[in-house]
């Protein structure tokens, strides 16, 4: 893949693919081999209560040690379901008491991803930064260089990897069941509604917010991991609803080196939502409709613990119609969805066994799409 350089220039080249490490395993922060790895949480949102302390809290690899949320119903919150925690007002506070933790899970929204960022690696702490990563390549190239200088584990939550849904399509592309795929359609469709007071619906692109960050940087990571960089792509960027500061419905036509076209569409706009993936082969095609379950689970309360965790009902399994067999298909089951995979692996790098679960260099490659889109939206020259 296309390793960028040190200007951080977002013109297109070569762009994405699957990275593996070029070094060993990051330097550890250095945990007690038989301890669990101290936490802090920077943001108790959506991001910081939904995607990431429950994975923290039902893993015996982890404790939660330290939160910062401003919010005093937040701040309830962590103190009720994570009593161990301290809760301190501000992430400047939470830095302030590094040399009690090990890792840092940045789940503030993503202008704040930077300096929180570069504050967490110059203490040593390894970091777990939620997406959307930052808002441009030279911003990723930032804290990828500080953490490749300092030998610190750094990985974004690219947690999409792991639904179970993609994961059925991965597997059925490599069963070769589909034959030689030549177009991959992925959809993720909302109705959001009205503008709301919130860093996504308020700020711009320039500080990563908009559905091209957000849902965007899921989709286009997926592309990537699929079929490998892309030489060329083309984008539409909207902003639908009064109010909104930022692209609120988007589409992505990626064409990659190997010669497969993703078509990526993302929108908070759409009150019917297409397939979630539709993938054309020379040899049968798969769509499946709905989405991974373990958002919806996780918003409830469940547990990543809980019996039948990530598993998706019968009636939400795809549809394989393969060229050579029944004209109405086949139904497939949809793989389990495993999140919780991805802090086994990141705890596994932080204690120096393995490599971290997601190359920040990955998601450098999505930036780079995303933010070259902008300017074009905007006018800008390539």
């Amino acid at each position: 893949m296309l390793r960028p350089t040190a200007t951080g220039s977002p013109a297109l080249s070569s762009i994405g693919g699957v990275s593996t490490p070029d070094t060993a395993p990051a330097t550890p922060s250095d945990p007690a081999a038989d301890a669990p790895i101290r936490v802090g949480i920077v943001g108790y949102g959506l991001a910081g209560r939904v995607f990431h302390a429950p994975f923290l809290e039902a893993s015996p690899e982890y404790r939660i040690a330290l939160v910062s949320t401003s919010d005093p119903d937040r701040a309830a919150l962590v103190r009720e379901r994570h009593p161990g925690a301290d809760v301190v007002a501000s992430a400047d506070a939470l830095f302030a008491r590094s040399a009690e933790l090990d890792m840092v899970v940045i789940a503030s929204p993503a202008s704040a991803h930077l300096q929180q960022g570069l504050q967490a690696l110059d203490a040593h702490l390894a970091v777990v930064m939620d997406k959307p990563f930052v808002a441009t390549v030279d911003e990723a190239l930032m804290l990828i260089e500080r953490a490749e200088a300092l030998g610190v584990a750094f990985s974004v939550f690219q947690n999409r990897r792991l639904d179970g849904d993609f994961l059925t399509v991965r597997a059925l592309i490599e069963s070769g069941r589909l034959g030689d795929v030549h177009r991959f359609e992925s959809t993720f469709e909302r109705w959001g509604g009205p503008v709301r007071d919130r860093w996504q619906d308020r700020e711009t692109p320039a500080d990563a917010a908009g559905i091209s960050y957000d849902l965007g940087s899921h989709l286009i990571d997926q592309a990537l991991q699929l079929f490998g960089p892309v030489v060329d792509f083309a984008s539409e960027l909207a902003t639908v609803r009064d109010g909104s500061a930022s692209d609120d419905d988007a589409f992505y036509s990626l064409l990659h080196e190997s010669g497969v076209q993703s078509h990526i569409t993302v929108s908070r706009v759409a009150a019917l939502a297409g397939p979630r993936f539709r993938v054309l082969g020379t040899a049968g095609a798969y769509a499946v409709h709905g989405l991974d379950p373990q958002e919806p689970l996780l918003k409830a309360g469940a547990s990543p613990t809980d019996p039948g965790f990530g598993e998706a009902s019968e009636s939400d399994w795809g549809t394989l119609v393969e060229s050579t067999g029944d004209p109405a298909g086949e139904r497939i089951p949809t793989e389990r969805g495993r999140y919780a995979d991805f802090y086994a692996a990141m705890a596994d790098a932080v204690r120096g066994r393995g490599p971290v679960p997601v190359e920040p260099r990955d998601s450098l490659e999505t930036v780079r799409i995303v933010e070259l889109a902008h300017r074009r939206s905007a006018g800008d020259e390539d």
